[in-house]
């Protein structure tokens, strides 16, 4: 699930398909319709509070921008000796600098874990959070999943998309795999056939 959320997060920032790039939370409107496709996921990094759409201010959609700036640079450090995203070459954070921010506002929310164990049953445990504050729960849950993800296995297949405008970050689920998708391929592919096409004139 942390791999879900932490590239839909990253992924905010993307091809615009007029070769800029687009930020997908660059207004509240756009955090907000982000939130609401999320939810699920999401849900499960704040301890099960919950979250309503609509309900975000401008210091959330800071906030969350914040944390998904930490997190696509420490995705940046985390596909060397590859180049990173496109988009990201301004933009980086020093790599302890992103850490210690995502440190920070995972820690923003206090959870304790819960024992179920019906009768019959195999105990579960599930953790509870305590949050009053939905911005906190929010930047909380984003910051847990970006953790979760960089530290995890999934990690060592992370990529920068080399296709020709796209800026997005990929985890590469088969080993013939080059593109975050295969629109991005055959991009790569024309670009390719032109250049050749170009060169040989």
């Amino acid at each position: 699930m942390s791999a879900q959320l932490a590239l839909a997060l990253v992924s905010t920032i993307r091809h615009d398909g007029n070769g800029g790039v687009a930020d997908d939370l660059a207004d509240l409107a756009g955090l907000n319709a982000w939130l609401r496709e999320q939810a699920e996921p999401l849900r499960e990094y704040v301890g099960g509070f919950e979250i309503r759409g609509g309900v975000v201010d401008e210091r959330t959609r800071l906030d969350v921008v914040a944390v998904r700036r930490a997190a696509r640079t420490l995705f940046a450090v985390a596909v060397r000796p590859g180049p990173p995203s496109r988009a990201d070459s301004a933009s980086l954070l020093p790599p302890q600098e992103a850490v210690a921010r995502l440190n920070q506002a995972a820690g923003a929310l206090p959870v304790r874990p819960v024992l179920s164990w019906a009768e019959e049953d195999t105990p579960s445990l599930a953790w509870r959070g305590e949050a009053a504050d939905t911005r906190l729960a929010i930047t909380a849950g984003l910051a847990r999943a970006a953790i979760e993800f960089i530290a995890g296995p999934a990690r060592d297949l992370l990529r920068a998309c080399p296709a020709p405008r796209c800026v997005r970050y990929f985890v590469k689920d088969h080993p013939r795999q080059e593109w975050c998708k295969p629109s991005c391929g055959n991009r790569a592919r024309v670009a390719r056939h032109y250049q050749r096409h170009t060169a040989g004139r």
